[in-house]
């Protein structure tokens, strides 16, 4: 696929992998438009970016539909159709045990990491199914392969919720030329390790993933031809386990 002329739409793009997935589609030359919770992150993410084109923001919370269906209504005049849909909105609680994990924690995490995704395919297909063309990206975690304690309980439902909905989307919506995958990353280095229940050091931070490794991957998958699919990657640091 040639960026030149294409649109794309991140979701979580103010920071982490989402940030990094949007300032390598920009710099392929595709038009690409972040969004995201925090609108000061999301400046900070534009007033960081260098080249051409230029990132557009806009604010959501993706687990409000209607805050969706205003961001989509945004993108259309702004980027026209959408070509890229990249779902990167994402977060997780502290307090992670079944024990220890109150009901809102649950709510929310499973509103924003699972209903989050949702609300945006249905915002985005009908348009991709009108062209028979799309790629959609949904950022996983290895926590929806793998139910252990260092996700715990809300995230690795939510994450196990995205992978079923993932593979639903890219059966169903095959036929109309649209391609889904979901990607299951391992450790990496982005802003929600400060919500792990244990601080993490510079050391481990920097021999884990980073968001660009991310990237670097999700933008190899992209490329491919409208004929080749890849329904589902893991990557992980080499030192993580995976069993």
């Amino acid at each position: 696929m040639s960026f030149q002329n294409k649109t794309a739409l991140v979701t979580g793009g103010g920071t982490g992998i989402g940030l990094a997935i949007a300032r390598a589609l920009a710099h392929e030359g595709c038009q690409v438009a972040i969004a995201g919770r925090r609108e000061e992150a999301l400046q900070d993410a534009v007033d960081s970016h260098r080249g051409d084109p230029p990132m557009r923001i806009h604010p959501v919370d993706v687990a409000d539909r209607e805050s969706v269906n205003r961001l989509f209504a945004w993108a259309a005049k702004a980027l026209g159709p959408i070509d890229i849909l990249i779902n990167s909105a994402g977060i997780n609680v502290k307090n992670r045990s079944l024990a220890q994990t109150k009901p809102e924690e649950w709510d929310r995490v499973l509103a924003v990491n699972a209903t989050g995704a949702f609300n945006c395919l249905q915002a985005v297909l009908p348009q991709m199914r009108e062209r028979r063309s799309g790629v959609i990206i949904n950022i996983s975690s290895i926590s929806g392969k793998r139910a252990a304690p260092l996700g715990g309980v809300a995230y690795n439902a939510s994450k196990f919720a995205l992978t079923a909905l993932g593979v639903s989307a890219w059966v169903e919506e095959a036929k109309n030329g649209i391609r889904v995958t979901n990607v299951y990353p391992g450790e990496v280095n982005t802003p929600i390790l400060e919500h792990r229940p244990v601080p993490v050091s510079d050391e481990h931070k920097a021999a884990i993933l980073q968001p660009e490794d991310v990237a670097t991957m999700v933008l190899a998958i992209i490329k491919l031809p409208p004929h080749a699919h890849v329904p589902e990657i893991i990557i992980k640091p080499i030192l993580q386990d995976y069993v």
